[in-house]
């Protein structure tokens, strides 16, 4: 048998090294971003986890945080419309 990703609509945030302020008020359970250092340690279910510059902090549907490298986040994820939720298709 074969599955499809069910459509879940989450929130992420780009750790770009530089952004700490952000990242520190989306994600709580992030370790070292006061002084914006890299990499990035996340509090997961799974215990502790490295984020590097240019990985998304995701926000999963039950509130867990975990990091996701890029090319993982786009071949997975696609930007939505914040009200409606229906996909915002980028041009090529």
């Amino acid at each position: 048998m074969k599955y499809r990703k069910k459509p879940v609509v989450i929130e992420a945030v780009q750790w770009m090294g530089n952004n700490g302020i952000e990242m520190s008020k989306f994600c709580p359970s992030a370790l070292a971003i006061a002084v914006n250092q890299s990499p990035l340690f996340i509090r997961t279910l799974e215990g502790e986890m490295r984020a590097d510059v240019g990985d998304w902090i995701i926000r999963g549907v039950k509130g867990e945080f975990y990091p996701c490298k890029p090319d993982i986040f786009a071949a997975t994820y696609e930007p939505v419309d914040p009200d409606t939720h229906h996909a915002i298709y980028e041009p090529a």
